[in-house]
Parts: structure tokens; sequence; C-alpha cells
């Protein structure tokens, strides 16, 4: 499966944006998606992620309350809504696929088949 990543940007703080990570295959269905984040001068940082059918997603602690990840399975993609963005928001975002099925989100998780990344900065 291969995943494409779309819908970065410039926003100043406070605004919103909207990634998309669009899979090849259907079968994308089937696997749990995150989403991780690599800031300049920083490694990678987890962000949230959503399991194979949306029932259940997790979030880092600095996402909580501001990021939603949704996912349409008939689009074969994967959102993630943001809002209140900061600064310290700036970074590349890319997506990830874990390659065993039906798992459940978690930071924890090795993600494989990862997009090129957009890029999303933010400006105060």
């Amino acid at each position: 499966v291969q995943l494409v990543e779309s819908g970065g940007g410039l926003v100043q703080a406070g605004g919103s944006l909207r990634l998309s990570c669009a899979a090849s295959e259907r079968s994308f269905s089937n696997y749990a998606i995150g989403w991780f984040r690599r800031a300049p001068g920083k490694g990678r940082e987890f962000v949230a992620s959503i399991n194979w059918s949306g029932s259940t997603s997790a979030y880092a602690g600095s996402a909580e309350g501001r990021f939603t990840i949704s996912r349409d399975n008939v689009k074969k993609t994967v959102y993630l809504q943001m809002n209140s963005l900061r600064p310290e928001d700036t970074a590349v975002y890319f997506c990830g696929l874990d390659p065993i099925p039906y798992t459940d989100p978690s930071p924890e998780r090795r993600l494989t088949s990862w997009g090129q990344g957009t890029q999303v900065t933010v400006s105060s």
C-alpha cells in the first residue's frame, strides 16, 4: 500500500488545516493508520492514530483536544483535522500504516509505508 499526504500549508497561529492521507489500495481499510511529525532539528513525534474501522483513536498529549483523526475507507483516506494551531506544530507531517491488520491504535506501533510528508508551517 502506498500512502500520499496532502493538505499542508502556511497558516497563522490559531488557524486550522486538514491533512489527508490517501492510500493506493482498498486493503488499506484493514489497517490502522498513524500520523507522525518531524520538526526542524527534532526527531519523529507521534501525533495521532486510528484503528482500521475508525472506531478508536489515540492522540499525543499535544494534539488532544485540538486535532481529530478520522477515516473514510470508501475513499481510502485518513484525515487529520488540526485546529487552534500553534507555531510549535510546525513540522513535516507523515502518515504510516500498521502492517498488522486489525490492531488498536497506539503510539508504540511500528508503522510502514510512509508517505513523502506534507509541510505544515504555523506563523506567530
